[in-house]
């Protein structure tokens, strides 16, 4: 019934871009600039290959953040990120699964 009523009035739903959301959480655990670009690369690259559809951003945000900061040798853990992203530890664990999965990893940014 609710989309029914959205269609009628023509609402758009506001999309949430999980780049916007890499600053948010990164503001909350004082991450350097230097990961938060990484993150938002390998966000972008998610993106452009079609992988983040139907995806929730803040975790797709978390999941990247955590991917950077491996690769950079920022010490954060999955629970600081989750936290700070309110999503679960096993939702930037599964994200981060695809991730790697997507081959994102071996991509030399």
């Amino acid at each position: 019934m609710l989309s029914n009523t959205t269609k009628e009035l023509e609402l758009k739903m506001p999309v949430v871009d999980s780049i916007q959301c890499i600053a948010r959480i990164s503001s909350k655990l004082k991450i350097t600039e230097k990961t938060k670009r990484y993150a938002a690369k390998i966000l972008k690259e998610t993106q452009e290959r079609k992988e983040s559809s139907g995806k929730d951003p803040m975790g797709l945000a978390a999941a990247a953040l955590y991917l950077s900061c491996v690769k950079n040798g920022v010490s954060v853990t999955q629970r600081d990120l989750a936290e700070a992203a309110n999503v679960t530890e096993v939702t930037i664990r599964n994200r981060y699964k695809a991730l790697r999965e997507a081959k994102i990893l071996e991509i030399d940014f």
